[in-house]
């Protein structure tokens, strides 16, 4: 798998936990829309997109098969936040 592009779009609200929603490109021909990047105890995490079930559960829509792929896809999309994050500082400063 290689993801050739990440799309971060910043949340503007500060109080929640969600910062931010990525886009995620992977070899050119597959887009996955709407990965929450969520601010946790430990720091920010990645969440894939999901439904609610009518039991009011949540399951997601797409994930990654195995660690390996979920810890790439989550330093990849991380990082880019990061950078969305210090550009949007340095346009606000």
């Amino acid at each position: 798998m290689n993801i050739t592009e990440v799309r971060v779009r910043l949340i503007k609200k500060e109080e929640g936990k969600l910062k931010a929603v990525a886009s995620v490109t992977i070899d050119d021909c597959f887009v996955v829309h709407d990965v929450k990047i969520i601010e946790g105890a430990d720091g920010c995490f990645i969440a894939m997109p999901s439904k609610r079930t009518p039991e009011g559960e949540y399951k997601d829509i797409v994930h990654p098969l195995n660690t390996e792929t979920r810890e790439q896809l989550s330093k990849i999309v991380l990082g880019e936040y990061e950078k969305a994050k210090a550009a949007g500082a340095e346009q606000q400063g």
